[in-house]
């Protein structure tokens, strides 16, 4: 989804295409660091 956006955005310059990207990064980035949280929870549980 993330490369369809930019290439969209990088076709037509739409700025609401840019701010879509950048959300969908945000989102992206915020759902790897809370997988990250549960592997790490998962190698070292917290008593």
């Amino acid at each position: 989804m993330l490369e369809f956006t930019w290439k969209l955005f990088s076709q037509t310059g739409n700025i609401d295409t840019y701010l879509l990207f950048k959300e969908l990064e945000r989102d992206n980035q915020d759902a790897a660091e809370e997988k990250e949280q549960e592997i790490a929870e998962m190698d070292y549980p917290v008593f």
